[in-house]
């Protein structure tokens, strides 16, 4: 005990000691200096912040509480981006980074603290995004955590670039850069994912496949593209191509077969635009039926390579309850599921109401949806191929008259004549999921002031180890409109 309180006064000596050497500073900050620093909050891009002559310093790889040694990396007018030069004394909840290329790899953002740390950072940023943008303050704040934390991601999408040599090798892109990181063995990822992607990058090697090269867009090979059906156990490989042909195709196919007989889908995705778009609009399909199938919350999904699915299947899973908790669907309820990809969080409740309509954009994930309600046997689905705001009107003009409403955006989050016509159908329930919580807070505010009242919120970490978070807020109708 008496350590404790020896250990606990040193630190706050040493952190005045800092702290004032920072105040007594006298000339302005500039590139290369070396500051004192204590990180005192988390971004939502998980970079730590902390002040420094006026000017917040953002340093990445930081947890709050850290009292370092920072070299100031770049100065601008109100802020500056610095680099951890030496840890003086580390904040609680920092831990030893388990991955070799974590500091240079783009991927995680929170790889260096401890999952608590980071569940309690990334709860904060919800509840604080409600409250500062959309004025709205929940009594319970609550996060619910991944049920994993390594191996969880369905989905894995390597560019591919040439090494020294010329040889093709696959990873991951550095933060804001596409300067490829070498590395296949991503530990959010399952362990069958480095050993199919060695295979590929095997054959590409073996057969002289080039790589596609972003500075005259020639070469063949642009991406390895895996998904993975986590309760099936099945695989598919896409490959994303820089041209019409892949060849010795059949080579692979026998290989990957042979080797590993979770693959039951080899498919190749065109793309020979001058993009950063990974996805072309055609594939062909080289090997099974083109899709695989996963199960979520008892529900079969069929997954084209263009389909959207939710890269965590049993984070979705404990998404998915939270919003049927909000929902309360019943047996006489219309539920309108807008930006409903392949439909995955409409079907999952399909069986207890009376009609399901879902909405979205993307006509391969529509296929995917109208062929999933077919496959799971429902006949009280209807699909529609259409932007959210436009299907919102038109069911509007119908005279559809939705008893729920679910609307899940993507992150720039929805405009107000989709939220306006939402209101305009007079739902009880809106149920709002969002990745991103600065624009879910935008579409909350508007949403009371068009009438619906937030009820409640929970933030569902879905990704762990990067800075993304997943929150569900209930909007229920105030009872004196119309």
């Amino acid at each position: 005990m008496v350590i404790l309180v020896i250990d606990l006064s040193f630190f706050r000596f040493l952190r005045s000691v800092l702290i004032d050497e920072r105040m007594e500073q006298t000339m302005t900050l500039k590139k290369n200096d070396i500051i004192p620093l204590e990180i005192t909050d988390i971004t939502n891009e998980g970079n730590g912040v902390g002040r420094a002559d006026g000017l917040a310093v953002f340093v990445p790889m930081t947890v709050v509480g850290d009292i370092l040694r920072v070299h100031i990396t770049k100065v601008l007018k109100s802020y500056a981006y610095g680099i951890v030069k030496e840890i003086v004394a580390p904040g609680a909840g920092r831990i030893t980074a388990d991955c070799s290329v974590f500091s240079r790899c783009g991927g995680c953002s929170y790889r260096h603290m401890s999952y608590e740390a980071e569940l309690n950072i990334k709860k904060k940023q919800v509840f604080d995004a409600l409250k500062r943008i959309g004025g709205l303050h929940f009594e319970e704040q609550m996060i619910i955590p991944s049920p994993q934390t390594e191996g969880y991601r369905n989905k894995a999408q390597y560019p591919v670039r040439a090494d020294e040599n010329g040889h093709c090798i696959a990873g991951f892109f550095a933060q804001r850069s596409h300067r490829l990181i070498s590395c296949t063995d991503c530990t959010l990822q399952p362990k069958l994912f480095e050993e199919v992607t060695n295979e590929v990058l095997a054959f590409a090697n073996r057969y002289k496949i080039p790589p596609y090269k972003e500075e005259n867009g020639s070469g063949l090979l642009r991406h390895i593209y895996l998904r993975y059906a986590g309760a099936t156990g099945e695989l598919m490989v896409c490959l994303v191509i820089n041209g019409k042909n892949l060849p010795h195709a059949d080579m692979l196919i026998q290989t990957l077969t042979e080797k590993h007989p979770q693959v039951k889908s080899i498919v190749l995705n065109h793309n020979r635009a001058d993009t950063n778009v990974i996805l072309g609009e055609k594939c062909t399909t080289l090997y099974g039926s083109g899709t695989i199938t996963d199960i979520l919350r008892g529900v079969k999904v069929r997954l084209s390579p263009l389909s959207f699915y939710q890269v965590n299947r049993l984070g979705a899973e404990r998404l998915y309850e939270a919003v049927e908790e909000f929902a309360q669907p019943n047996e006489s309820d219309l539920l309108l599921d807008l930006y409903c990809g392949a439909g995955t969080i409409g079907l999952s409740m399909a069986r207890k109401v009376n009609k399901l309509i879902g909405v979205e954009i993307v006509p391969e994930a529509v296929d995917n949806a109208r062929e999933n309600a077919v496959l799971n046997g429902f006949s009280n689905c209807e699909f529609l191929c259409a932007d959210a705001s436009g299907a919102a009107l038109e069911l509007e003009r119908r005279g559809t008259k939705p008893d729920i409403i679910i609307l899940d955006p993507p992150r720039k989050g929805s405009d107000y004549e989709c939220l306006s016509a939402v209101v305009r159908m007079n739902p009880s329930r809106i149920i709002m999921v969002s990745c991103n919580p600065a624009t879910l807070a935008r579409d909350l505010k508007q949403l009371e002031e068009l009438g619906y009242k937030a009820e409640k919120a929970r933030a569902v970490d879905m990704f762990p180890r990067t800075a993304h978070v997943e929150c569900v807020v209930l909007m229920s109708r105030v009872e004196n409109q119309p």
